[in-house]
């Protein structure tokens, strides 16, 4: 059933309230600049002089999104993360669209999806998996999505989106966003396939598509948590488990037109389980071995004698670090493990 059978969705999202407050949300987010080269600090002087034309341009249904410029960061377990980054100007519209479709969409799902949501955070996600784990909850499935952002099917998606939007311009437009392509190295390459990390509307389309798995965790009365595409569910033994595990890859496969990473996917102990940077001893809240590696890493790095800087600038980024450090794992039973660095 189509939610939003009107034909004005798009209007409301280039009204010029939206886009002034998906402008103030990227520009308090600050980031790095797209494939046009214009940065934040450029962005008001160029929106005056094009800005108008360009969202009419959108408003006729005949604008096409920049690629993005794929970027790599490194991942806490060595390897590396692509990202996508779309130009300023696309990121104010991708924001601007997320600003009017996420309470469309957000009113559907699942109370045990925490990721990119009003009101939830990391910490619910986490809290809500301890509280399995008190009541006997021992033994987790760990389901890893191979690759996730960049194998979400494009096709598909549109067909969850147009289930709940009937405006066939802003579903015109969110499949140029899709389609766009992305530039590395200087080359251009088209994407058939994938949502880029790095978009404003990413987070909400990720969620989108998994928001089918939470339907059928749910529907199967299982006890899960997710957040973005990390989630783990939790049973009371190992032969459980394993048939949960079995099911729920034929379903990611199947209907999700996604990839299980069997090597990095198991049935363990919940002492064994990795969320969210956090572990379980018994039921008690600890960080998991490789968040403490990265935090030591970390802290090497910051005040390593090799770079050149001076002591009071090492101390101000040590200071800014540490303190985001114990706001995300405070919550965890661990600080003694930090002296021995």
């Amino acid at each position: 059933m189509i939610l939003n059978s009107n034909e004005d969705l798009l209007d409301t999202i280039l009204s010029k309230e939206n886009l002034s407050a998906a402008w103030k949300h990227v520009r308090s987010n600050k980031g790095a600049a797209g494939i046009d080269g214009i940065t934040i600090d450029d962005f008001v002087q160029h929106f005056k002089a094009v800005g108008d034309e360009i969202v009419e341009t959108i408003r006729q249904g005949h604008y096409q999104p920049l690629p993005v410029r794929r970027v790599y960061i490194r991942k806490p377990d060595g390897g590396q993360r692509g990202l996508g980054i779309p130009t300023i100007f696309d990121r104010v519209i991708q924001q601007a669209i997320a600003q009017v479709i996420n309470p469309i969409f957000d009113t559907i799902f699942s109370e045990f999806s925490y990721g990119f949501r009003p009101k939830r955070s990391q910490h619910h996600a986490v809290k809500k998996l301890q509280k399995y784990i008190e009541v006997g909850k021992r033994i987790a499935v760990d389901v890893d999505l191979s690759k996730f952002f960049d194998r979400v099917n494009h096709d598909f998606l549109m067909s969850l989106l147009s289930q709940r939007i009937g405006d066939k311009r802003l579903l015109k437009l969110i499949a140029s966003n899709l389609r766009a392509g992305r530039v590395e190295n200087g080359c251009w390459q088209a994407c058939y396939e994938g949502v880029p990390q790095g978009g404003p509307l990413s987070p909400l389309l990720s969620n989108i598509v998994l928001d089918l798995l939470d339907k059928k965790l749910e529907k199967r009365q299982h006890h899960f948590v997710r957040y973005a595409d990390d989630f783990v569910i939790v049973v009371s033994s190992k032969r459980a488990g394993e048939r949960v595990m079995a099911s729920i890859k034929r379903f990611v496969e199947r209907k999700l037109k996604l990839k299980v990473n069997d090597a990095k996917s198991q049935v363990v102990p919940v002492s064994r389980c990795k969320f969210l940077g956090f572990s379980f001893l018994g039921a008690k809240l600890v960080w998991h071995d490789k968040s403490l590696l990265q935090f030591k890493y970390r802290i090497r790095q910051i005040t390593g004698r090799s770079r050149g800087i001076s002591m009071e600038k090492k101390m101000k980024e040590l200071t800014v670090y540490l303190r985001g450090w114990i706001n995300y794992f405070g919550i965890a039973q661990g600080f003694q493990t930090c002296i021995q660095l």
